[in-house]
């Protein structure tokens, strides 16, 4: 029975030994690399708790916020819209910050100052962050709210322009009072990304209006449960290429548009940023020939948290995949290719199929590689 009982708490041991390699710890905590010039920042802009019309109290934002590794979120709640209100009265609707700044009390996380313009559409919803006093923002007009978030100097994104609340074909447009809005700067950004859903309409109104790509989770109940995030999903996020992690650099980097949306693991931003990033996520560990053959062994590591899908655009082929190659996140990838003849520096080139720059657009990146480095 002894013995049994030995080989079962064995076994036992040795399975959970080889589940280790599998945990999620690593997978959960989102890690992108500093690109030339800018720290790379992991955002969300767009969150709700119970004084709003969210399930959660703010420090249990501030707790998903540390487990997930982002640098900053902001405080987002309805100003108009509070259902609560029977049960959790606050006048303050600055109240949310105060609490999530509070549970953040040092740690590691930027919170800042936001809240959620609701109104029917023309306008609809929209952000403004970094605020002074979100209750100066209770104000009956439409185009007045915008205002007196421009006195505060806030930056101001418009949220889920593809609703299907307010458009039923899903499909985001501009309205005169938007164009009227982006005319007088009283709206900077728009989401391309909101919670499950990526409009494609909406990224080329940001293209075509010079207007701030974001992507956010307007979570309100667990992001672990909405986003499957035990299970190796994740949150979508906005990237901010930052000069440094205060609050006035992720504001100052949202106003020049130096963002990209995190989605499914697709990354949606203009090229200027997205191939930079691509580039420092990717980078080629070793390289040398097998035995006396002309294929070319190319280890390449991806430090990022984004699992890439390339299709290989170069001029030899490949000897253990088709043109289409996986990239695991935070892994090494053997790619094996075909030179014809040995050579000492080759240049790879491929189509990045799950980044987009503009609908229906792919970027594409080259990568020269030094044999026997």
């Amino acid at each position: 029975m002894k013995n049994l009982l030995f080989i079962f708490a064995m076994a036992c041991g040795h399975l959970l030994t080889a589940q280790t390699p599998h945990s999620h710890a690593h997978q959960r905590k989102i890690v992108f690399p500093d690109i030339p010039g800018y720290q790379t920042l992991s955002c969300d802009f767009h969150i709700h708790t119970v004084f709003s019309d969210g399930s959660v109290w703010p420090d249990i934002r501030i707790q998903e916020a540390m487990k997930d590794g982002l640098d900053a979120i902001a405080m987002t709640e309805h100003l108009e819209y509070q259902p609560h209100k029977a049960d959790i009265p606050h006048p303050d609707r600055n109240r949310s910050y105060h609490v999530a700044t509070e549970s953040a009390e040092g740690k590691d996380l930027l919170v800042i100052n936001g809240s959620e313009i609701t109104r029917n559409m023309p306008p609809g919803h929209s952000n403004a962050l970094f605020l002074e006093d979100a209750n100066k923002l209770l104000v009956e007009d439409s185009l007045e709210v915008f205002k007196e978030a421009q006195k505060q100097d806030a930056f101001v994104f418009w949220n889920h322009p593809n609703w299907t609340s307010h458009y039923k074909d899903g499909m985001a447009k501009l309205t005169d009072m938007h164009l009227k809005l982006i005319k007088e700067g009283l709206l900077h950004g728009i989401e391309v990304v909101n919670d499950i859903t990526y409009s494609t309409e909406a990224l080329q109104i940001a293209l075509d209006h010079n207007l701030t790509i974001m992507g956010t989770s307007d979570i309100h109940g667990l992001v672990d449960w909405q986003y499957d995030i035990p299970d190796g999903g994740h949150r979508p996020i906005t990237l901010v290429f930052a000069k440094e992690k205060t609050k006035a650099s992720i504001k100052e980097a949202l106003q020049n548009r130096r963002t990209i949306a995190w989605f499914r693991d697709y990354l949606i931003g203009r090229e200027e940023f997205l191939l930079p990033l691509i580039r420092a996520s990717l980078l080629v560990s070793s390289a040398s020939y097998k035995g006396d053959t002309q294929v070319l062994s190319i280890k390449i590591e991806n430090n990022s948290s984004v699992a890439y899908t390339l299709e290989n655009l170069g001029e030899f082929s490949l000897h253990a995949h088709t043109d289409l190659i996986d990239i695991p996140h935070h892994a090494t990838t053997e790619i094996l290719l075909k030179t014809l003849e040995r050579r000492a520096s080759v240049e790879l080139r491929f189509k990045v199929l799950n980044a987009v720059t503009a609908p229906k657009t792919h970027p594409e990146i080259r990568i020269a590689v030094k044999v026997g480095e």
